[in-house]
């Protein structure tokens, strides 16, 4: 069964989707579309800004979301998805594919993510890092046991963990593991706490615009970052994209369920290859491309 698989924020770079706009007039309409919708030329940025201009929250995200929907669309019959699933925002990306999200909906949902993310992250100081060589079940105590908020984030593949919550609870966790015996325990340079109670702020703006927005039966199912499992349902779907941004996101076992459901090559549809190098993590014998 073919999966397809689209990468979240840190997937950006600068030209990233200037060969999509020169090469396919859909692209160039969809592209087009997209600056209208935002409000400002987001493919200037795109293809020819400064990785600095990149890492703006309010441009990153429509960016990278911008990239794999589009490059999906370009893939034209050619693009036959049996099962989708995204990482963090690469969700949204996985539900235009599939049919559930219009591409001008998904766009303004993303926006208005990025945009509540990034004001939640100047409420008290937080951010993220990552743990390697240590068993989830072990960061999970680790984390349990220092005060403040921190939590286990991203389950990214096995022994590669990212942990998010408050500063001075993830720069204490960080010692914590290294002295649990991780192999590196380093922060992130990321100006908030993603997937933790931290971000409850933007999560709360998040659902008013998630609930008023249609979402209609896709065409094959979802493998959400909260659940880990096929979903299909319109509504479910909705309740769990709600759920997402205070919820860790179950890389690790949503590809475990997909290769269990019969999923043999999984196809990343983005900018980089973050998400098939995870893949290739959690099994190694199973095949990935790249679109």
């Amino acid at each position: 069964m073919k999966a397809y698989v689209f990468p979240g924020q840190g997937a950006q770079f600068t030209g990233m989707g200037k060969d999509l706009y020169e090469n396919s007039a859909l692209a160039k309409d969809l592209f087009e579309k997209a600056n209208e919708i935002l409000g400002f030329r987001i493919t200037d940025i795109m293809f020819e800004g400064t990785a600095e201009e990149l890492k703006e929250t309010k441009v990153t995200q429509p960016a990278v979301f911008l990239h794999s929907v589009i490059l999906a669309k370009t893939l034209g019959t050619d693009f036959k998805p049996e099962m989708v699933a995204g990482h963090s925002l690469g969700e949204f990306s996985a539900l235009v594919a599939n049919g559930s999200l219009s591409f001008e909906d998904g766009l303004k949902l993303v926006s208005q993510r990025a945009l509540a993310m990034q004001k939640a992250c100047e409420i008290k100081p937080s951010t993220m890092a990552a743990v390697l060589g240590l068993a989830d079940n072990v960061v999970e105590e680790v984390c349990a046991s220092i005060d403040g908020v921190v939590v286990a984030a991203n389950y990214n593949c096995p022994g590669q963990l990212v942990i998010s919550g408050e500063t001075t609870a993830v720069e204490a966790a960080c010692v914590a593991m290294k002295e649990a015996g991780a192999k590196r325990a380093l922060l992130l340079p990321v100006g908030g706490a993603f997937h933790s109670p931290m971000m409850e702020p933007a999560r709360e703006e998040l659902a008013a615009a998630i609930e008023a927005t249609t979402f209609s039966t896709p065409i094959c199912p979802v493998y959400q970052n909260v659940t880990a499992s096929a979903v299909s349902d319109a509504n479910e779907i909705k309740k769990n994209l709600i759920i997402q941004l205070t919820a860790p996101v179950k890389w690790t076992q949503s590809v475990q369920q997909m290769i269990k459901d019969g999923a043999t090559l999984f196809t990343e549809v983005g900018p980089g290859k973050v998400l098939a190098g995870l893949i290739g993590k959690i099994d190694k014998e199973v095949a990935t491309a790249n679109a």
